[in-house]
């Protein structure tokens, strides 16, 4: 099998994480940057979307996860989109950084990155 990569690189949303309760209060800007490692040699061929991962789809996906609840820790935030991209896609493998910016005074930006494989 191929491994080929479909990347998005700072997709941004509005989320509410954080564990001080101002921080329940309030949205904050994150920043997703994924690799997802696939095969998407039909695609190639095929010029058609079905054969490949729909970035437009895993940023809806990641979405759906980033609203539909409050998180107070990127580390669980990551873990549950993982789960779903892996749930929704043909992918093998990714890397999934997300960034929390302006989060602490003299940082441009703080956050977390994991790699994850697809199980079985």
């Amino acid at each position: 099998m191929s491994q080929n990569t479909v990347f998005i690189e700072g997709y941004q949303i509005e989320a509410s994480i954080g564990v001080f309760e101002w921080e329940k209060e309030i949205s904050q800007n994150l920043r997703f940057d994924l690799q997802l490692q696939c095969d998407f040699t039909a695609a190639s061929t095929s010029d058609n979307i079905e054969d490949t991962v729909d970035y437009g789809a895993v940023c809806q996906s990641i979405d759906e996860v980033v609203n539909s609840q409050h998180f107070n820790l990127l580390e669980y935030l990551a873990e549950s989109v993982a789960t779903t991209l892996f749930s929704l896609f043909a992918v093998q493998q990714l890397t999934l950084r997300i960034s929390k910016p302006g989060a602490v005074s003299g940082a441009m930006s703080v956050g977390v990155q994991i790699e994850r494989s697809r199980e079985g």
